[in-house]
């Protein structure tokens, strides 16, 4: 199609861990609801959750966790992981800019990221499409995963 159509997950679990001394040792983890999809199009968002994309009620839940982390530049990291989609796990590779940190008014110190990655949702088993008139597709292949991130710190487990 001609335009990006922006969507959301308001249902997900996360853990962060960053050492920005030694990115090697940072690691994450994301589990999201795939019935929490949220596009703003009920209807969109209805098909979705249905069994020609994520199949919630089949498939639940969706899951990244990193296996890499690395420093690509000045504030820049590359954090390599594999993500789960109905039960399909592949690897990808988000890029991960440090935004910065602060002490929030409740005392809680949080450190903010941007994260990108595309994949080709056929790659997880997405395949639904539907051809158009002039040609072309409804859906695009590649789709943009966006993660905005603020990790608050937490104490060390003991």
């Amino acid at each position: 199609m001609v335009t990006t159509v922006r969507g959301s997950f308001a249902e997900y679990k996360s853990r962060l861990y960053f050492d920005g001394r030694n990115p090697a040792r940072s690691r994450a983890e994301i589990v999201v609801s795939t019935g929490s999809v949220d596009t703003g199009v009920e209807q969109r968002d209805g098909h979705l959750v249905g069994r020609d994309f994520l199949d919630s009620a089949n498939f639940p839940q969706m899951r990244f966790a990193s296996t890499a982390v690395q420093m690509a530049g000045n504030d820049v990291y590359r954090m390599l992981g594999d993500l789960t989609i109905k039960d399909v796990t592949r690897p990808v590779v988000l890029e991960l800019t440090y935004i910065g940190h602060v002490t929030d008014p409740f005392g809680y110190e949080r450190a903010g990221f941007d994260g990108t990655t595309t994949i080709d949702r056929s790659d997880w088993g997405l395949t639904y499409n539907s051809r158009l008139a002039e040609g072309g597709a409804m859906v695009s292949e590649k789709v943009r995963l966006q993660f905005d991130i603020a990790a608050i710190r937490t104490a060390p487990a003991t």
